[in-house]
């Protein structure tokens, strides 16, 4: 039985990170829009819109339920065990941080639902790198089960973030290269 839970636990996680990678492509496209000509703005934010509420609803929220249904259910048939694992800790607390993230997804979201275009393309991508460092230290610290090497797994942690927004920052440049002539 917990082979399947696990399984189904494992398959909701990946629907959840699906949702989070894609919505925020979605906000940051959305955002673009508003850049267009009225005639183009107006059918691409419509468009845009409707993709986000259906993939939001439809997956995302759906995905999170379920991943917490799953991973809650395998931690009370072994409470003892998982929770006297610090790993285990580290995990629930990059959960919580993922369903915060989850959150301001859902406000951002509603803004736009709105109107409102708080944040540029540029912080978008950044913002919609944060999923992928929680994605890495969720899978790391549940495959690898160790916090005894916390201070290097965070060091690690610290530097993909890096290297991540280092990406983003050289895209930004380049884009804009490419815009320009």
């Amino acid at each position: 039985m917990e082979l399947y839970l696990k399984s189904i636990h494992i398959i909701f996680i990946v629907c959840w990170f699906a949702a989070l990678f894609y919505i925020v492509r979605l906000f940051i496209y959305t955002t673009e829009a508003q850049e267009r000509d009225e005639a183009a703005k107006k059918v691409l934010t419509e468009q845009l819109l409707l993709m986000q509420r259906k993939l939001w609803y439809i997956i995302g929220w759906p995905a999170m339920v379920g991943s917490y249904i799953f991973g809650f259910w395998m931690l009370f048939q072994h409470p003892g065990y998982y929770l006297a694992q610090p790993w285990m800790w580290l995990k629930l607390i990059s959960v919580l941080a993922l369903t915060l993230y989850h959150l301001e997804c859902q406000r951002i979201l509603t803004q736009q639902k709105n109107g409102v275009f708080r944040f540029s393309s540029f912080k978008l991508r950044l913002f919609n790198e944060l999923a992928t460092v929680l994605l890495v230290a969720i899978v790391f610290l549940v495959v690898v089960k160790s916090s005894s090497g916390l201070l290097w797994g965070i060091l690690g942690l610290f530097g993909f973030a890096g290297m991540l927004m280092l990406g983003v920052s050289i895209y930004k440049k380049r884009r804009k290269q490419d815009l320009e002539s």
